[in-house]
């Protein structure tokens, strides 16, 4: 069964930077699309950023121009580099990973912006 497993998100102030890890156990996913959604409280999980095992990426337009994905398939595991974090940008981000009917969700990692 794969597992995926979150980690890197915390307290930032304004403007600062954080980078997620996802950590992928169970099995390969290099043929899997990778991707980050977040939920803030009240509001709908939305997708933040994927990447095709193709190369190909997806971004929120929130995330455009700050938010980096990236994966390296040698350790399972995909990245989130989120740079001039702001107070919208507070949430649960999760994990996801999907290959035709197959998909997986992370228990997610809380992200804070606050000064």
């Amino acid at each position: 069964q794969v597992q995926l497993v979150e980690s890197g998100g915390g307290l930032v102030q304004p403007g600062g930077s954080l980078r997620l890890a996802c950590a992928a156990s169970g099995g390969p996913l290099s043929d899997y699309t990778r991707a980050w959604y977040r939920q803030a409280p009240g509001k709908r999980r939305e997708l933040v950023a994927a990447l095709t095992s193709g190369g190909s990426t997806t971004y929120a337009t929130s995330a455009k121009g700050r938010f980096t994905i990236s994966r390296d398939d040698a350790k399972n595991t995909v990245y989130l580099q989120m740079n001039s974090l702001n107070p919208e940008d507070t949430a649960v981000y999760y994990c996801y990973a999907r290959r035709l009917m197959a998909s997986y969700w992370g228990q997610g990692t809380q992200v804070t912006v606050s000064s």
